[in-house]
């Protein structure tokens, strides 16, 4: 029975080489607008977002702002990212509940987090992991997918995910981690032709693995 935890250390070594620089591809410069910004993303490109995003904490430049402004005034501004006027009613939601129940002070933990309207266990992670420094595991489709293929999980469940890689990553390295597959999920290990040959984890990643017997029982036929 393999090691996983012996090979999450070695692909998350290999990662950090591929990727020195680990950081959320989302702008934001206050807790909340992470949290806006992480709504907003849902079926929608974090480069769009960031560009939807600077017109409009220019235009809302407080949490109060965004807890007393229009929906439909949100709606218009948030349209390009799609489902805009859910993304506006949840994010006037969340805001209102910030001030009404927090302080304007944004959780620092998930169970806290998962009570504001539109956050999941994905976005509560990752407020928890890059703003508050905590131990965070965010799984997005492309952590799923990867550590699926990598042979660290085994489910297309986030929440199974989630669980089955807290067992194996060690804590102050699994925030980070999940950043690196982001980017190695876009540069090499894309979901419908990955780049095996061009990534520097291939030799811990058991569909790697798998793909290379197959080969060479193939050139042996």
């Amino acid at each position: 029975m393999k090691n996983k935890k012996k090979q999450a250390k070695n692909i998350i070594m290999a990662l950090e080489k591929a990727y020195p620089d680990a950081i959320c591809s989302l702008d934001y410069g206050k807790p909340y607008e992470l949290l806006i910004s992480v709504r907003l993303a849902a079926q929608c490109t974090d480069a769009r977002v960031n560009i939807v995003t600077q017109k409009l904490f220019g235009k809302y430049p407080t949490l109060e702002s965004f807890a007393f402004a229009a929906v439909a005034d949100i709606t218009e501004i948030v349209r390009p990212c799609g489902l805009g006027n859910s993304k506006a009613r949840d994010i006037v939601a969340m805001c209102s509940r910030l001030m009404d129940e927090y302080a304007g002070v944004v959780p620092d933990t998930i169970e806290e987090l998962l009570k504001l309207p539109g956050v999941g266990r994905k976005t509560a992670n990752l407020i928890v992991g890059d703003v508050y420094k905590k131990p965070a595991v965010v799984c997005d489709t492309h952590c799923i997918r990867i550590t699926n293929l990598m042979g660290l999980s085994d489910s297309k469940n986030p929440a199974i995910v989630e669980k089955q890689l807290r067992e194996v990553l060690p804590p102050n390295k699994s925030n980070d981690f999940c950043h690196r597959l982001v980017l190695h999920g876009r540069a090499v290990c894309k979901a419908r032709n990955p780049q095996c040959a061009s990534c520097a984890a291939k030799e811990y990643c058991d569909y790697n693995k798998n793909l290379y017997s197959i080969t060479k029982v193939d050139d042996h036929v």
